[in-house]
């Protein structure tokens, strides 16, 4: 039942943690594991993932390997969870930030159509 991980690569549901790369606030578009780019590109996309857990799980990953509380996808993830929690509007300026975030890693180019766009 042990598994062995090394003390810089944990993983949390399967999808590793780098602890040297935490909260650096570089994220390479190129390193972000499929499923986090997928849920990330949902969140974009005309239909964003409905699961609140999958939602935090890319939220986690953000942070983590982001800018911590401050990261863009962090905080939209969230208002997106507390969206689907709740039945409230969600905060359209936020949106347009987690938006213009993943223009400016690179995540994304500016002239893919995004939901709201």
């Amino acid at each position: 039942m042990s598994q062995q991980q090394s003390q810089n690569d944990v993983s949390i549901d399967a999808i590793p943690v780098d602890i040297a790369n935490t909260q650096s606030g570089e994220v390479v578009p190129d390193e972000v594991p499929e499923e986090i780019r997928s849920i990330t590109r949902g969140l974009a996309g005309e239909q964003p993932p409905t699961n609140p857990l999958v939602v935090l799980k890319a939220a986690r990953w953000w942070y983590i390997h982001g800018k911590g509380g401050t990261d863009p996808v962090f905080q939209w993830a969230i208002e997106w969870t507390r969206h689907l929690a709740t039945d409230t509007p969600s905060d359209v300026e936020q949106f347009d930030e987690f938006l213009e975030y993943l223009i400016a890693i690179g995540f994304a180019d500016e002239d893919e159509s995004f939901r709201f766009s």
